[in-house]
């Protein structure tokens, strides 16, 4: 017997929700096909089964939620042929059911007060019809999901999901709530949620009744306060990705540095195939390709920035995986890697980048695309922000900011050796480095080289 645990998707994922699963008790599972399917607030992906034999019993549902490690099933060897006993296993999971008989029961027990249970009366019915609308579903929802649309009486057909094969996501389901001005008219249903508490006594059934205006509490996480301001809880990826960037600056003393460098010879190129590129690759080519390459091109000579920190030990990687930070909507960042990226031209830098992009926003990255960069590019610029200042990706060692690139003055030599003044595209590099990997030096001389090979590089050759 082996036993299946919910892998590590990603740095900063802890848990996943166990969506789909391929196979089924007694089934004859082949190592590497795929064995069920995980969604986390980072990847939507099909994990494959590490093993070969018979899957002898499954532990977490379809929907449930778990922690990484958490057992999820038992594979047996090949003639594991007693499947049937885990099956019994399973069968006592139907007894919630009968848990759920109890909750009416105290509704009962305030029968004795006319009065209180005239005012409760009206609260179960929502509550009764709410978890119907998600049950008259077999759209499969993830346990958050459920909640809120049972919390909020929503009809499931009417949401339109976002999410891999058309899935309903939680923020599919806020926006429909904002949509439709959902928060505040839920907003009474939390107050008959406290009034079971204190039945026994009817004089605590009494106070909110009298006073209406806590009513508003319960929906602060979400409706507006008032017509001033706006409480929004922190969805998990900003969560997570605060606690890993808050750890980032605890770990690494970060340093700062900027150049500045003159597009005007990447653009030469660019604007010489701008229009054949988009019509033979589907999608235009813009500046981040040139500066991948650029960045790869200077990491062979200044190989301590490829690097990774593993305690008292800077370990130099002889390769170069790039991982690209991408916004996902504004909702978060994913950075999906582009392997050997010192091993690519432009042109496959460019089109992997495009597809690790569009997939990235999709959620159809799978966990070791988004895993063991060894230098990360984040691309501010096409945001339009003039400088930033990145935190480190740990356990990297360097973060280069691309900044945005804008038409300006500048001095340029003429051909006769004198000095003029011309417009050009002009835009920073900003980059955040681990000051015990190397010194100012050398992270300023790494940018001078970006620079350089930026602006003399001949760049029609490598198209």
């Amino acid at each position: 017997m082996a036993e299946i645990t919910l892998p590590q998707l990603g740095e900063t994922v802890t848990e996943g929700t166990i969506t789909r699963w391929f196979k089924k008790v007694g089934d004859t599972i082949v190592a590497d096909e795929p064995l069920f399917e995980v969604s986390t607030d980072k990847v939507d992906t099909e994990v494959p089964s590490p093993i070969a034999g018979t899957l002898t019993e499954i532990r977490v549902a379809e929907g449930e939620t778990v922690a990484v490690g958490t057992v999820i099933a038992v594979v047996g060897g090949a003639d594991a042929a007693p499947a049937p006993p885990p099956v019994a296993a399973p069968a006592p999971v139907p007894a919630p059911a009968p848990v759920v008989t109890p909750v009416p029961a105290p509704v009962i027990a305030p029968a004795p007060a006319p009065a209180p249970v005239a005012t409760p009366a009206p609260a179960p019915a929502p509550v009764a019809t709410a978890p119907v609308v998600a049950a008259q579903s077999n759209k499969l929802l993830s346990p958050v999901v459920r909640r809120l649309v049972n919390e909020h009486g929503i009809n499931i057909d009417a949401l339109q999901g976002t999410g891999p094969g058309g899935r309903i996501t939680r923020e599919d389901v806020l926006d429909y709530i904002d949509r439709n001005g959902l928060a505040t008219q839920t907003t009474p249903a939390p107050a008959p949620v406290a009034a079971p508490a204190p039945i026994a006594a009817p004089a605590p059934v009494q106070a909110p009744v009298s006073a209406p205006a806590p009513a508003p509490a319960p929906a602060v996480s979400r409706a507006a306060l008032g017509d001033r301001e706006q409480v929004i809880p922190l969805t998990k990826i900003r969560r997570l990705t605060g606690s890993h960037m808050v750890m980032s600056l605890e770990t690494s003393p970060h340093a700062f540095t900027v150049v500045e460098v003159d597009y005007a010879n990447v653009d030469k190129t660019r604007g010489s195939v701008k229009e054949s590129w988009k019509s033979s690759e589907g999608f235009s080519l813009t500046y981040l390709p040139f500066i991948s390459r650029a960045v790869v091109d200077a990491l062979a000579e200044f190989p301590h920035l490829n690097a990774s920190i593993d305690g008292d030990n800077l370990v130099v990687h002889s390769y170069v995986d790039l991982g690209i930070a991408v916004d996902l909507d504004y909702a978060g960042l994913l950075v999906p890697v582009v392997r050997s990226a010192d091993a690519k031209r432009l042109r496959a830098i460019a089109r992997e980048i495009h597809d690790l992009a569009t997939r990235a926003r999709g959620r159809k990255l799978s966990p070791d695309e988004i895993t063991g960069g060894t230098f990360t590019l984040s691309n501010n610029g096409s945001a339009g922000a003039l400088i930033a200042m990145p935190i480190i990706n740990q356990p990297q060692v360097a973060i280069l900011s691309t900044d945005a690139i804008v038409r300006k003055p500048v001095v340029v030599a003429m051909p006769d050796g004198s000095e003029s003044i011309a417009i050009h595209p002009m835009g920073h590099l900003s980059m955040s480095w681990d000051h015990r990997a190397f010194d100012g030096a050398y992270a300023g001389r790494f940018l001078s080289r970006v620079k350089q090979i930026l602006e003399t590089q001949d760049w029609s050759a490598e198209l």
